[in-house]
């Protein structure tokens, strides 16, 4: 008699532990945000030529939106403030579309953490379906892909804080 309540007690308690799993599963995936999709973005169809196109086809990349110019505006102590950001090109491999930023002579990149954060993450945050970013140095015709990793916050170690 006393097997048969003990196995009831598990199953319970195992059921209970399902539910709960399912329930917080369910909770997270409705309320996950859902990322802007490159694919519905309104893509400039004129493509200057230029050395960092060249590039970007040399490493296998097809270009498939030109310059654009993505209009801002903030509201700050009941005034508003416009402004605009700029994406040099937007390029497709594999079936990943990536936003693509070319070097700026008198703008070197400095590969840290803050540095990279200061320059693409609004990039990044704007466009989170998108693969990453491109960055063309055309100083040193190399093209790095820069993206956004999820946050673990037991990996960071601190070291590079700003």
């Amino acid at each position: 008699m006393m097997d048969g309540q003990y196995d009831t007690i598990v199953i319970g308690v195992l059921a209970v532990c399902l539910i709960l799993w399912l329930f917080f599963g369910l909770r997270n995936w409705v309320n996950r945000p859902i990322p802007v999709s490159l694919s519905g973005m309104q893509l400039n169809s004129e493509i200057q030529d230029s050395p960092a196109v060249d590039l970007l086809e040399a490493e296998g990349y097809e270009v498939i939106g030109g310059k654009m110019k993505v209009p801002l505006a903030f509201e700050a102590d009941e005034s508003v403030y416009y402004s605009r950001l700029f994406i040099d090109y937007v390029a497709e491999r594999n079936d990943e579309r990536y936003l693509v930023k070319t070097s700026r002579r008198r703008q070197p990149l400095e590969l840290t953490g803050p540095a990279l954060r200061d320059r693409f993450l609004y990039y990044l945050l704007l466009y989170p379906g998108c693969e990453g970013l491109l960055y063309v140095d055309m100083e040193e015709s190399d093209i790095k892909i820069i993206k956004l990793m999820d946050y673990q916050e037991d990996v960071y170690d601190g070291d590079d804080l700003d």
